[in-house]
């Protein structure tokens, strides 16, 4: 039987933690990995079958938000409604405020901040179930529009963790439930040190992404610890890590994701660097270690292709977790296109990048990467690692 994540959390079968506080010895944690079901599924999950997609930024300001502002938000995803309908839940990194409200902060390059008429139309026509406000760009228009976006949010429906009022509130996870499970979520970022919040003030949940450090791994397992009390089926720690314009974590990353896994998370996703990164397959889990950015306004880098990245997908069936998909996308005109649309001029040259990208970056960390129609499959059941 495998071991609870209670138990895992609690330092038993071998999770201990070594003089730099990195697990020693393998935890006995399933692999092929498997979760629960709360419609009812026998304790190993075999009932379990569930598609959650995962996107990198979703920055809906600026010229976007100029663009988008109007009669028609769900443009903005262009030629995806089937595969997103297709999907029982989306979790993104959401990279900007929802609000019309607020000051620009001072001494600030970029102000990230979509108008909600037509913002939370879009995410929910999108079926966007997680948006994870951890991020350098939640407090560009000051308390009021972070209040605003997660009030927003909460209206609609759409959970969110990763920012709040004060430091408590905004390192809390949360739940939510997709395809019959309950997907608890952390969110993190070590970018924007300014924006982290205070015992009493607004702002981020900031944190040095590091299991060395005996302050990073007490708050993770005090929120780890809450997801795992509230009886979730997945866990996912949603992270928005490392410089920007880099195509390959650092060692300190990997060491990272790693331990999470160890202490229980099925799901790591990346996001930040504004370029796809490589996937590892850890104990039959998913590292997405970055997954790029979904849709944007950004300068275009030509060596680094970042206007072509991907959504992924997470498939679950009777209960493990089977496989991650990611299906090639460009971003145009403030517009995500899938790559196999005839009307997008590059779709045949972007999907090739993209598949070729990520088998090139994952390659160093033994993921098998197979071609499935314009994207790639990467099989979960491989439990070498």
């Amino acid at each position: 039987m495998e071991v609870t994540r209670r138990a895992i959390l609690a330092g038993g079968l071998g999770a201990t933690l070594g003089v730099h506080g990195t697990v020693r010895g393998r935890t006995a944690r399933r692999c092929p990995a498997t979760v629960g079901s709360r419609a009812g599924a026998s304790p190993t999950g075999a009932a379990a079958d569930a598609r959650i997609g995962f996107t990198g930024d979703v920055m809906l300001g600026r010229s976007v938000d100029e663009h988008w502002r109007g009669p028609n938000p769900a443009g903005v995803w262009d030629g995806l409604g089937d595969r997103l309908d297709a999907l029982d839940g989306l979790v993104c990194n959401l990279e900007c405020t929802i609000s019309d409200r607020g000051e620009r902060r001072p001494n600030r390059t970029y102000y990230f901040r979509a108008h909600p008429d037509w913002a939370i139309p879009a995410l929910e026509a999108a079926g966007v179930s997680f948006a994870s406000l951890a991020n350098n760009h939640l407090l560009d228009f000051g308390p009021v529009a972070l209040a605003d976006t997660r009030s927003h949010l909460a209206e609609a429906g759409i959970a969110h963790a990763g920012a709040g009022p004060d430091r408590e509130t905004a390192f809390e996870p949360t739940t939510v439930e997709i395809g019959g499970l309950d997907v608890g979520v952390l969110a993190l970022t070590d970018q924007s040190r300014s924006y982290a919040a205070g015992e009493s003030t607004p702002g981020t949940a900031y944190l040095t992404l590091d299991p060395r450090l005996a302050r990073t791994r007490r708050v993770v397992d005090r929120a780890l610890r809450e997801v795992y009390e509230a009886g979730a089926d997945l866990v996912v720690a949603s992270l928005h890590w490392g410089p920007n314009w880099v195509v390959r974590p650092a060692a300190t990353q990997r060491a990272f994701a790693r331990w999470l896994v160890d202490r229980g998370v099925d799901v790591v996703h990346g996001h930040s660097a504004h370029a796809l990164q490589g996937v590892e397959v850890y104990r039959g889990r998913p590292v997405i270690y970055d997954a790029g950015d979904f849709v944007d306004d950004y300068v275009t880098k030509p060596d680094l292709h970042n206007k072509w990245s991907a959504l992924f997908e997470l498939r679950i069936r009777e209960g493990r977790l089977a496989a991650l998909y990611a299906d090639p996308v460009v971003i145009d005109d403030e517009t995500v296109h899938p790559a196999s649309d005839e009307a997008v001029e590059s779709g045949d040259e972007a999907a090739t990048w993209v598949r070729e990208r990520l088998e090139t970056l994952s390659e160093p960390f033994g993921t098998t990467v197979e071609r499935a129609g314009t994207g790639v499959r990467i099989p979960l059941d491989d439990c070498r690692s």
